[in-house]
């Protein structure tokens, strides 16, 4: 390469051995390069779904051996089995519901990501009161006030009774 730039040659230096010519297009991707990167994703996609697949078949016969062990043993053997699966799927669950909007972002879902636990839409609205807003926070603010009138009418009885005393 050194000596092809020497004699004005490079980058058109094909006789060169490995050389690969640089990028025509820096910061900017070709369809051709779109079409190759969609190809690597597909393979690379059916690579991870095989690999899943086969963890999922060690899981499914490893669980066999262990419904059939827990059979041996009895019910007692069976509860303890199904605390810890339970225990497990729970530990899963968790992991995963910290993840969920993070997922859904990645893959443009968010934010109709209804499928996640504990999911709170963000407000379609912010700055300003919907009606429906406004009504619930009528609603709250009825509710404190009738909290904070028993709230007074103790306190009040209180010192009509400590007074009478």
């Amino acid at each position: 390469e050194d000596m092809c730039k020497e004699v004005g040659a490079y980058p058109k230096c094909a006789q060169c051995p490995d050389f690969v010519a640089p990028d025509s297009t820096p910061g900017v991707m070709t369809w051709d390069e779109l079409l190759e990167h969609m190809d690597n994703l597909v393979s690379w996609g059916q690579d991870e779904l095989k690999a899943w697949h086969k963890t999922a078949s060690a899981l499914q016969f490893d669980k066999k051996a262990e419904t059939a062990l827990v059979a041996l043993k009895g019910k007692q053997g069976e509860a303890a089995c199904v605390a810890a699966d339970a225990t497990r799927r729970a530990q899963v669950q968790n992991k995963l519901a910290g993840i969920c909007e993070d997922m859904c972002k990645e893959v443009g879902a968010y934010p109709k990501c209804a499928q996640c636990p504990d999911f709170v839409a963000p407000d379609s609205t912010p700055g300003v009161m919907t009606w429906d807003e406004l009504l619930e926070h009528m609603d709250n603010l009825a509710s404190w006030g009738q909290d904070e009138l028993k709230a007074w009418h103790k306190t009040a009885s209180a010192l009509q009774i400590g007074k009478s005393a």
